[in-house]
């Protein structure tokens, strides 16, 4: 037997709970050849009253095209056979309404295998034809990284402690999918500054759904977080494209030079380091979810046209919120960056929903970016954390337009 060949158990399970158990709904199996991701599906359907299974063939290499053909039971039992004799890395989920099986095998040969007990009865009673909702969690076989990452239990099912972080992910992820798409080349360096949550999962997800070639390295002060972060990617063989460093990102050493900057939730001014950083790397791509915001709360005189809204303080929070968004969104603009500021998940997920979404595409220096930051600023009477940050690369553009 090779070194990444099924164990003969579990190829027989799977021939089983595919032809011989009732209640089977999809198999699915993904594999990555010379740079390429390929995914082949099986599902049962009845045409014209007779019982037949649909495949779905997806290759990069093809546009990520769908190819779609109806077989007999018979082909069926042919293509299920060729699925089992791969080899290689690769995972396969099997679904039946009584419970999931996902197999992972590593580079290594080792076969991980899990399984859950009820998720997929719940997911037959909701939805038709055994599609689930369309999000970025739900295009790749993303079981045994959920459970890994704490977001879901044993049985399939997300921690209801945990579903804010699940929709968080997801959102964060679908962000991704235009910039994915439009890149030039199949490879992406990101720089991660937060734990390993968004981490492992933007890795995953562009590498097994868009097809990338990704290095990921996450940044963090603290030795615990990073730590853990380690022993996560080594349980889900993710050593060789993420990386996790300890230190602050203002000093610390890449591995290599990163195309994008992300942050999810960096209190106050780390938020401003992360973007800060992504302007000194020439990064093209900064993606960055504020958290709460202090230093310029403190800042804000308590005088002129804007003392009564001053006096109260969960209006002054949130006006420091906006007006610090608003001047990182700025700057950003004057720095030649095309700047989006969106909500990127419900408020029933977490309250700091706002996404600033930036891509360096347009000369720096535009007189009506400039004009309008120094016009906010000045009326404001602050000099905004990051603007002190980034001096130098600022000091040429923040002149008054003559």
């Amino acid at each position: 037997m090779a070194q990444t060949e099924l164990p003969v158990e579990l190829a027989d399970e799977i021939r089983r709970r595919v032809f011989e158990v009732k209640g089977f709904m999809k198999v699915t199996q993904t594999l990555r050849r010379g740079g390429n991701l390929f995914r082949v599906s099986l599902r049962p359907v009845e045409i014209r009253g007779e019982k037949k299974f649909q495949g779905e063939m997806t290759d990069t290499e093809n546009g990520n095209r769908p190819m779609i053909k109806n077989f007999s039971v018979e082909a069926a039992h042919d293509g299920l056979e060729e699925m089992i004799a791969q080899t290689g890395t690769r995972e396969l989920h099997l679904i039946t309404a009584s419970g999931d099986l996902h197999v992972r095998v590593t580079r290594k040969g080792k076969v991980l295998v899990s399984r859950s007990g009820k998720l997929q009865r719940e997911v037959q009673d909701a939805l038709p034809n055994d599609r689930v909702k369309d999000t970025p969690l739900t295009r790749f076989d993303s079981v045994v990284l959920l459970q890994t990452l704490g977001i879901m239990n044993g049985d399939g099912k997300i921690i209801p402690s945990m579903r804010g972080k699940y929709d968080q992910v997801n959102s964060f992820l679908a962000v991704l999918d235009p910039i994915a798409d439009g890149l030039d080349e199949k490879r992406l360096n990101i720089v991660d500054c937060g734990r390993a949550y968004l981490t492992l999962a933007l890795c995953a997800y562009l590498m097994q759904v868009k097809g990338l070639d990704v290095r990921v390295c996450g940044i963090d002060r603290r030795a615990d977080v990073i730590a853990t972060a380690r022993k996560l990617t080594e349980r889900l063989d993710m050593t060789e494209p993420v990386s996790f460093v300890e230190g602050d990102i203002d000093s610390s050493q890449l591995p290599f030079e990163p195309d994008m900057v992300v942050s999810l939730h960096a209190c106050d001014t780390a938020t401003d380091e992360a973007i800060a950083r992504a302007v000194e790397w020439k990064c093209r791509h900064i993606l960055c979810a504020p958290c709460c915001q202090h230093e310029l709360h403190k800042s804000i005189k308590d005088s002129g046209p804007m003392a009564a809204l001053l006096h109260h303080g969960i209006l002054r929070e949130r006006l420091a919120d906006l007006l610090t968004d608003t001047f990182r969104a700025q700057l950003l603009r004057v720095l030649g960056f095309r700047v989006n500021v969106q909500e990127f998940v419900s408020q029933e997920a977490t309250a700091r929903n706002i996404l600033l979404k930036a891509e360096y595409a347009v000369k720096p220096g535009q007189w009506k970016a400039v004009a309008e930051y120094l016009e906010l600023r000045d009326f404001w009477q602050v000099t905004p954390w990051l603007e002190t940050r980034l001096r130098e690369k600022l000091e040429r553009y923040l002149k008054p337009q003559e």
